[in-house]
């Protein structure tokens, strides 16, 4: 990726200007950082990918809590991974 597409002030300005797929890149920079603090407003604007980050990483630690907030939130792949982790096992 070229240098321009990795300036977070670029990328900022165009997600606020409704491009999403820059939208996308800030979460994917924030999921390299580790940036949880900006994964979760990222998906308080409605940034999917951030909602998938954050689900993932709700699942790798057994955080059933955190995945209800994350559905409650819009993350539909949260309530999807929390269903699967409350069915009993047969």
């Amino acid at each position: 990726m070229t240098n321009f597409a990795a300036d977070r002030e670029t990328l900022r300005a165009l997600a606020d200007e409704g491009n999403e797929k820059a939208l996308d890149r800030l979460a994917d920079l924030a999921d390299e950082l580790g940036d949880l603090d900006e994964l979760n407003e990222l998906l308080d604007e409605g940034c999917e990918r951030a909602g998938r980050f954050l689900t993932r990483r709700a699942v790798a630690a057994g955080d059933l809590r955190e995945l209800q907030r994350l559905h409650d939130a819009g993350a539909e792949e949260a309530g999807d991974e929390l269903d699967r982790l409350l069915e009993p096992d047969d």
